[in-house]
C-alpha cells in the first residue's frame, strides 16, 4: 500500500475505510494499472478534471460500470440540495484524490525542498509500505521492492512460510508480545549464569535483574522482526545485546555503558521497535517512541538501521528530524503516522515550538551518547525536551562513556534503572591497538606523511582527526597535493549533503583518506575503517575512546595512533592510566614528563584524602531536582 504524503481534495469522514482499500489494492496488485481504478469506478469518474488529469487516469474496462456512473450521478444532486444547509462540507468530500502514478513518467521533479523518490529522483509522493521510503509511482516502487528483495509479496514474512504454523495471530503481528524468559535461559543454574557474565565481562546493577540470552530466538520475536536480524547480518547478540536486550523488551530503564562498536544501536532498538508494535493507536505528529542523538551523521545511521529491523512489520513508519537537511520532508513525514522519530535536540526543540509534533504519545525514550547528549549545552536542550515527554515511560540512556557527574545525572533522570556494563567502565575498545607517539606540532604533517607511506600501518580508508575546521581544510590539501592520495575534508561547515555523501562514500571506499574534526568520532559505524590516527590529541579522554573506537568497529581488529606533545599536557595522567594497562608503549618523554609526575603526586594525595572528585553546582542541582522521577514519585 503507499501512502500519499497529501491530499488535494478531502473525503467525507465515514469513507475512511474505503479509501484505505483502494490504497491497498493499488499497491499490492499484480495488474496495478488496472486495480487502481477498476476498485473504485463511482468516485474515480466524479472527481474533477483538476483532480484526475487525462493523461494520468486509467480507462475503465467494464461495461457495467458506466450505468452505475451515470445513476449515481444523477442521483447526485438532489443529494446535495437535501443536505445542503446540514453538511456544506460534505460536497466537496465526495471527490477523491488523484490515483497513484503508475508509471515515473507522470510524476513531476520535485520542487526545492520536497521528498525524492528513491529510485529516478523524481518528487517522492508516496511512501513504500514495506521500506518506508519515498516513490514516485507504481513503477518505481515495483524497482525499488526488487532492488531489495522484497518482490515475493507478504509472504516473505508470514508465519505460514517459515515454520508451517497458523498465519496472522496476533502474536506475530507484536501486538500482543510480552517477553518471557526461554526455557532454556530459566533452566541455567544461578552458578552458569554467573560464568556466562564473568566470561563476558558482563557487569549488572539494578533490582530483579533479567539474565542475559544466549541467542535472538530466546526473546521469541515476530517473525518478521527475527527475519530482518537475520537479514541486517545480526546471527548472534553480542554482550551489550545479550543483556540489554531482555531487560529492555521488560520495560525497564536502562543504563549502558559498553565499547565502542559493541553493538549497542541494535540493543536499544529492538525494545524501542517491540515498544512501537505494541502501540495500536498511530496518529500524525505523535510518534511511540523517540531516539536522540547528539549529531546528523549518528541519527541518519541509527534511521537506517531500524528501517532495517521494521521492514516489512505492519504500520511501521520513522521520521528523522535534523537540523541542517530541508525542513518540508521531514513535516511531510510527520503528518503520517510515525511511529519511531529520530532526532537531534536543536531540530526536535524547533518543531516542539511550532507544534509540528508532539510527544504526549511516547512510551520509550533513548537518549544515545548519553554523556555528550547530559553535558552542558546539550544538558539543557535534552531537559526541555523531556519536559513534553510523558512521565510514564521508557527511559534507555546508552554510551561507551559516562564520567561520574553525568552517571548521577542519569540516575535521576530513569526510574529504577537497570545499569549495564561490559568490560571495563569508559576504557578503551579492547579491539584497537594503541599506539601513542611524542611528536611536536612542526613535525606533525611529516609524520602522518610516513605513516601513510608505511605498507604494514597504511590500510585505506584512513580517518584523521583534526581539533578544527580550518585545520582540517588546510592538512586535506597537503595530503592530496604531498601524498596523491583521494582525500576529503569533513567539519560542521559543510552542507549537509556534502556531509551524507562523504560519508556514503567513506562507507564505500570512495576516498583513501578523510579529515575530520569530531562529528566522525562518536557512533558511526565506519566498519571499513582500520586505521584513525589523531593528528590532534582530543579535548578530553571520553573523545578519544570514541575517536579511536571507530577502528575498531563489531568486533574488527584496528589501529589508533595518537600524536601527544605538552599542549596536552593536563591529560598525560589520564592517557598514562587508560594506555599503559593495554600493554602499549608509551614515548618516555610522557613517562618522564614533570607534568605528569606532579599530577600523580596530586592523585595520590586526594586518594589518600577521600577527597570527592565531583563538583556540582547549585543551577544544576535545581534541574536535577526539577526531572528527579523518584522525588516526583514520593
Amino acid at each position: 500500500m503507499f501512502t500519499p504524503r497529501s491530499l488535494k481534495l478531502k473525503r467525507a469522514p465515514e469513507s475512511n475505510q474505503q479509501q484505505q482499500n483502494p490504497k491497498r489494492s493499488k499497491a499490492t496488485s499484480e495488474d496495478p494499472v488496472s486495480t487502481a481504478t477498476s476498485e473504485d469506478p463511482v468516485s474515480t469518474a466524479t472527481s474533477s478534471p483538476d483532480t484526475c488529469p487525462p493523461d494520468e487516469t486509467v480507462p475503465i474496462e467494464t461495461e457495467e460500470e458506466p450505468h452505475r456512473i451515470e445513476t449515481e450521478e444523477e442521483e447526485q444532486p438532489h443529494q446535495i440540495e437535501t443536505e445542503e444547509e446540514e453538511e456544506p462540507h460534505q460536497i466537496e468530500s465526495e471527490e477523491e484524490e488523484e490515483p497513484v502514478k503508475s508509471f515515473k513518467k507522470s510524476q513531476r521533479w520535485p520542487e526545492p525542498g520536497e521528498p525524492v523518490c528513491v529510485m529516478c529522483g523524481r518528487y517522492g509522493e508516496y511512501i513504500c509500505d514495506k521500506t518506508d521510503n519515498d516513490v514516485c509511482s507504481l513503477e518505481c516502487k515495483a524497482s525499488h521492492l526488487a532492488k531489495m528483495c522484497l518482490d515475493l509479496g507478504d509472504k516473505v514474512f508470514s508465519r505460514d512460510l517459515e515454520e508451517g504454523l497458523e498465519s496472522s495471530s496476533a502474536a506475530d503481528t507484536g501486538h500482543s508480545y510480552s517477553y518471557k524468559e526461554d526455557v532454556f535461559i530459566s533452566e541455567l543454574t544461578e552458578e552458569q549464569v554467573e560464568r556466562v557474565k564473568a566470561e563476558l565481562a558482563i557487569v549488572t546493577a539494578g533490582r530483579e535483574v533479567c539474565r542475559p540470552i544466549i541467542e535472538f530466538e530466546h526473546c521469541n520475536f515476530p517473525t518478521a522482526l527475527r527475519l530482518n536480524l537475520k537479514k541486517a547480518g545480526y546471527e548472534a547478540p553480542t554482550p551489550i545485546q545479550m543483556q540489554m536486550v531482555p531487560v529492555g523488551l521488560k520495560g525497564r530503564d536502562v543504563i549502558a555503558t559498553a565499547d565502542t562498536g559493541s553493538g549497542k544501536t541494535v540493543a536499544f532498538l529492538l525494545p524501542v521497535v517491540i515498544q512501537a508494535l505494541q502501540s495500536q493507536t498511530a496518529s500524525p505528529s505523535r510518534p511511540t517512541c523517540l531516539i536522540l542523538t547528539p549529531t546528523r551523521e549518528l541519527a541518519i545511521q541509527i534511521e537506517k538501521q531500524t528501517k532495517e529491523l521494521v521492514m516489512g512489520l505492519p504500520n511501521m513508519r520513522t521520521a528523522l528530524l535534523v537540523g541542517g537537511m530541508p525542513l518540508p520532508p521531514q513535516l511531510h513525514r510527520l503528518k503520517q503516522n510515525i511511529k519511531i522519530a529520530i532526532a537531534t535536540p536543536g531540530r526536535l526543540l524547533e518543531l516542539l515550538k511550532q507544534k509540528a509534533v508532539l510527544l504526549e504519545n511516547v512510551r520509550a525514550l533513548v537518549v544515545d551518547e548519553a554523556d555528550t547528549m547530559l553535558k552542558m549545552g546539550f544538558q539543557q536542550q535534552v531537559l526541555e525536551v523531556l519536559e513534553t515527554v510523558p512521565e510514564e515511560h521508557q527511559t534507555l540512556l546508552t554510551s561507551a562513556t559516562i564520567p561520574t557527574g553525568t552517571e548521577q545525572l542519569a540516575a535521576r533522570l530513569t526510574r529504577d534503572p537497570v545499569s549495564i556494563t561490559i568490560g571495563q567502565k569508559n576504557q578503551p575498545c579492547a579491539n584497537v591497538r594503541q599506539i601513542v607517539l611524542w611528536v611536536e606540532e612542526p613535525s606533525k604533517k611529516k609524520k602522518l606523511f610516513e605513516i601513510l607511506n608505511d605498507r604494514k600501518l597504511y590500510q585505506p580508508p584512513v580517518v584523521v582527526f583534526v581539533d578544527c575546521k580550518l585545520g582540517a581544510d588546510l592538512l586535506c590539501e597537503a595530503v592530496q597535493k604531498v601524498m596523491g592520495l583521494n582525500t576529503v575534508a569533513i567539519h560542521s561547515d559543510k552542507m549537509q549533503w556534502e556531509r551524507n555523501k562523504i560519508v556514503k562514500g567513506l562507507l564505500e571506499g570512495q576516498f583513501e583518506v578523510v579529515v575530520s574534526t569530531g562529528i566522525l568520532g562518536r557512533g558511526l559505524d565506519l566498519v571499513n575503517v582500520k586505521l584513525v590516527v589523531n593528528f590532534d590529541m582530543p579535548a578530553n579522554m571520553d573523545e578519544y575512546v570514541h575517536q579511536i573506537g571507530r577502528a575498531g568497529r563489531l568486533g574488527h581488529r584496528g589501529t589508533a595512533i595518537t600524536f601527544m606533545n605538552n599542549n596536552s599536557k593536563r591529560l598525560f595522567l589520564d592517557i598514562v592510566n587508560r594506555v599503559k594497562p593495554t600493554g602499549s608503549i608509551l614515548p618516555p618523554q610522557l613517562l618522564n614528563s614533570p607534568y605528569l609526575h606532579e599530577q600523580q603526586r596530586r592523585a595520590r594525595q586526594k586518594s589518600s584524602r577521600g577527597e570527592d572528585l565531583l563538583v556540582t553546582k547549585s543551577s544544576l542541582i535545581d534541574i536535577i531536582r526539577k526531572h528527579d522521577k523518584r522525588a516526583a514519585r514520593k
